[in-house]
């Protein structure tokens, strides 16, 4: 009897420990020391402030996209939304998740985006322990969370990463799984499993299709592969914090030029000047791109000191910067340096007729009008007098959101997220009702040739 008794307490003292009896290899394919599955360093447990902070090297356990666009980010039960957004609860955006409390955290996730497959367009997938849930609009599908091998015949359980391969990414629609060194090929319709070697490639604890691209998350660093072959081109791996999270210092070894023009993460705030400089700015740093295309990047502290970071909105007229943040106005005088005009900051409402914060602001070339947005909603406001008064609000006809605008000679451009779109006139940016061509704001606006 007592042998039996220290035998149940040896039991429930190692289930404490880890309820779910699982441990991670020297890959971190399963929760351990190494800082995947939530631990005592504090690399993504959640009963440590800090450890929720990206900026402090957090590993995430998956990633994958909403419906909208919006990359969503797994770390035991927490959840990332965007590159910059808080961590949540993840049970408050996939409710079903905590009844089933034997399980793991997310192990794998993807959304399934093929239109000839109606049955899960547009469905996110997660992977638990030897579980798949299938969620269609943050509401889960009848009948799951169901086996792996029911949905994915041929499909191993505890899965690193999982990834959606579209055809012609892919031979055909596929889905590609990571186990350790193995990689399987799984064909949406045939139900087919090819079995693969990434030899040039780190072992994947994520695996995210972001903007067409394949990425591969190991510890802190990314690589980006093909689909096909896992061969890794360019110079990688990447700190994941310099591309995929914003933050305002990792490293001091990082080629700013490169993660500025690459990074996923949406600008704050862009404007052109009268010499037709175009100055972007995302965090700690802006980009300078002056008319002959010749790009600079600096920190925002060096160049415009009172600010320091974190620019809302910014716009120019007669050869000054009007940079707006929180509730302040700075207005610079364009030149090296830039200089602070005598008097300012003052209050965005008392020089705008506007309360701040704002999103974005744009003047159009010959013209006293900056156009300001805020809250889905556009106003005038005539900077050639004074008082000035924000005037004529209407609403923006379907951009939901404007992280940052500009006025040029090619007319509006509105960036949203990671994309632009270039209207002729301010007119048609306001009551068009057609979205023009989507482009992406690293390789058709900052040049980033990967």
């Amino acid at each position: 009897m007592k042998l039996l008794l220290c035998l149940c307490l040896a039991l429930a003292l190692a289930l404490a420990q880890d309820p779910h009896g699982k441990k991670k290899d020297h890959h971190g394919q399963a929760g351990d020391q190494h800082g995947h599955g939530g631990d005592h360093h504090g690399h993504g447990g959640d009963h440590h402030g800090g450890a929720l902070d990206r900026c402090k090297g957090i590993e995430m356990d998956a990633a994958t996209e909403n419906e909208e666009g919006i990359p969503y980010f797994f770390k035991g039960p927490h959840l990332y939304k965007g590159f910059s957004g808080k961590a949540e609860l993840a049970n408050s955006s996939f409710t079903e998740l905590d009844d089933h409390h034997h399980l793991g955290h997310v192990d794998a996730a993807l959304r399934m985006h093929y239109k000839d497959d109606p049955t899960h367009h547009d469905h996110i997938f997660l992977f638990l322990d030897n579980k798949v849930f299938s969620y269609y609009q943050h509401k889960l599908e009848v009948g799951y969370p169901k086996e792996i091998s029911e949905v994915f015949p041929g499909i191993p359980n505890h899965l690193d990463a999982a990834v959606e391969c579209p055809n012609p990414d892919c031979d055909e629609d596929s889905v590609i799984f990571f186990k350790g060194d193995d990689i399987y090929h799984f064909g949406i319709k045939s139900k087919k499993v090819v079995e693969k070697t990434f030899e040039n490639m780190p072992n994947c604890t994520v695996a995210f299709r972001y903007l067409g691209h394949y990425y591969c998350f190991h510890g802190h660093k990314f690589s980006k592969f093909d689909p096909k072959t896992g061969e890794v081109h360019g110079k990688y791996p990447k700190e994941i914090r310099g591309y995929f999270v914003r933050c305002p210092k990792f490293g001091d070894d990082s080629n700013h030029l490169d993660r500025e023009r690459c990074s996923h993460v949406h600008l704050d705030a862009i404007t052109s000047d009268d010499a037709g400089n175009i100055y972007a700015f995302r965090g700690h740093h802006f980009i300078r791109e002056d008319a002959d295309k010749n790009i600079t990047v600096d920190t925002i502290e060096k160049a415009f000191k009172e600010l320091h970071s974190d620019v809302d909105a910014v716009f120019s007229y007669q050869n000054n910067l009007y940079m707006i943040k929180g509730h302040q106005l700075f207005v610079y005088r364009v030149g090296e340096p830039h200089t602070l005009l005598e008097g300012y900051p003052k209050p965005v409402k008392q020089e705008l007729g506007i309360d701040g914060p704002i999103e974005a602001a744009f003047v159009c070339a010959d013209h006293h009008i900056v156009h300001i947005i805020k809250e889905k909603h556009i106003y005038d406001v005539d900077l050639s007098v004074k008082p000035r008064v924000a005037a004529n609000q209407r609403p923006l006809s379907h951009l939901k959101k404007v992280d940052a605008a500009m006025c040029g000679p090619a007319g509006v451009t509105a960036i949203v997220g990671n994309h632009f779109y270039r209207y002729q006139s301010t007119m048609i940016f306001v009551a068009g009702r057609i979205l023009p061509l989507q482009e992406r704001v690293s390789k058709d606006l900052l040049g980033c040739d990967h």
